[in-house]
């Protein structure tokens, strides 16, 4: 299985800081049936940044003691970018990391908000042949207020990537059903840890997706996964019509 949202590179956000953290988070990621983990580490965010050099370094770092070690994981490079105008500047300048050298992005909206220029912001990366994929949308306020926000930016080609910790109800049970309903509206493409920790903020990738098949979901478990592998070969996704929602029945009251 492939986790293409992870905080595994120490000292450069908010994720582990040493470099025995990160073994330790990939050692449970092995342990968790994960064969390969894109680092995407936080880019573009007010209080950190991964610089692209560090964040190579640190990828070849780690890949080598895996080796050494005899842990089998694979390790690939990437970013978490907090949506940004300078993004198509950034990445024109080779300063910003697509999905383990794929065309798919991850971005990271606010997390109360959906920025007017959002939309024209993806359209204008998906011309310079990105692909965005838009980062836990579930714990979007503004999303899980209205739904069709969301809707709106798939119609006009963006994807989105569920964190296994929400489906499996780690951030409480308003967030498991908005990403429940994310699910089952087929607003949601691909699947990730979003690690950042060994104890508050751990993998729960395999707690996630036993409990979508648990729901009687275990076909959108295979389409999940499968879309997950489909970035490493840089290959089209499976992607479901969206369904319509009515956001008068969601959540009239939603809190972090």
């Amino acid at each position: 299985m492939i986790d293409i949202h992870s905080h595994i590179l120490f000292g450069v956000d908010d994720g582990p800081e040493t470099f025995e953290q990160s073994m330790e988070l990939l050692q449970n990621a092995v342990r968790e049936g994960i064969t390969d983990i894109i680092a995407t580490s936080h880019v573009l965010h007010p209080l950190y940044e991964a610089s692209l050099e560090t964040t190579l370094q640190q990828v070849q770092q780690l890949q080598e003691m895996m080796k050494q070690q005899r842990i089998p994981i694979n390790i690939h490079t990437g970013h978490e970018i907090r949506i940004n105008e300078r993004m198509p500047q950034l990445f024109q300048e080779n300063k910003l990391l697509p999905l383990a050298s794929s065309s798919y992005i991850l971005v990271e909206l606010p997390s109360n908000s959906v920025p007017l220029f959002t939309k024209p912001l993806l359209l204008q990366l998906q011309d310079l042949g990105y692909t965005p994929i838009i980062a836990h949308p579930e714990r979007n306020k503004a999303v899980a207020e209205n739904p069709n926000k969301l809707k709106e930016l798939i119609l006009n080609g963006a994807l989105t990537q569920v964190t296994a910790g929400s489906v499996a109800g780690h951030f409480g049970k308003t967030i498991q059903k908005v990403a429940m309903s994310l699910i089952e509206a087929n607003l949601i493409h691909t699947y990730g840890s979003d690690v950042h920790n060994a104890n508050n903020r751990p993998f729960l990738f395999d707690k996630g997706l036993t409990y979508l098949e648990k729901n009687k979901l275990a076909d959108v478990v295979d389409v999940l996964l499968e879309n997950n592998a489909r970035i490493l070969t840089n290959d089209q996704m499976i992607i479901f019509e969206p369904q319509i929602v009515n956001s008068k029945k969601w959540w009239k009251v939603f809190s972090f």
